[in-house]
């Protein structure tokens, strides 16, 4: 589905069951992934890859150098960079590259500098800058964005690890060596995002 609206340019690939809203452009040969929505006044360049099941909310824009893997949320007004010493009419040819993990979720108005990585299932507070890799699984907020805890993949926070080993309400456990977080359990299928 493409809003009458939209501006979808040749060389454009947008996988099935897609939904491009009113007032989004899209350049090709960008390439968009099955199941996304992709929401008004969004700007998306064309050497920008998403993946399945990705919600870019309104007021976004995603320049070159962005991968974004599958299920992950972009919140409204997120702000990408992809050149760390920006000059006016200075072309670089080519940017770093920004990856976004399978799962990760950023919240309204955060700030992601070029050539980091945001972990899998990750959590981005709102208003957050992020100046270095998020780990998977890591919430991280403030400015600069700082560890302060850890995140299910269902989104909850997990309790206060003990003995290494932590269980989300929901039932999936974890369990942390050193600095990294893991799943302990099968992981839970991801829910098909309601249409409107």
């Amino acid at each position: 589905m493409i809003h009458p609206q939209a501006i979808v340019e040749p060389g454009v690939t947008l996988g099935a069951r897609t939904r491009v809203w009113a007032f989004a452009h899209i350049i090709g040969p960008a390439a968009i992934g099955e199941d996304c929505n992709i929401c008004d006044h969004t700007f998306i360049e064309g050497g920008v890859r998403l993946g399945d099941r990705v919600t870019v909310k309104c007021g976004v824009f995603l320049w070159d150098g962005l991968i974004v893997e599958d299920d992950v949320f972009i919140g409204p007004c997120t702000a990408f960079t992809n050149d760390m010493r920006p000059r006016s009419r200075q072309n670089r040819g080519s940017y770093l590259t920004t990856t976004l993990r399978q799962g990760c979720s950023l919240g309204a108005n955060a700030t992601i500098l070029p050539g980091l990585s945001i972990g899998r299932w990750a959590m981005v507070a709102a208003g957050a800058v992020v100046t270095s890799d998020v780990a998977d699984f890591a919430l991280v907020m403030g400015n600069p964005a700082r560890h302060r805890g850890w995140v299910c993949r269902c989104g909850l926070k997990l309790p206060e690890i003990a003995h290494h080993r932590a269980t989300c309400t929901c039932g999936l456990s974890y369990q942390l060596s050193g600095r990294t977080l893991s799943e302990d359990s099968p992981p839970l299928p991801v829910p098909a995002e309601p249409l409107p």
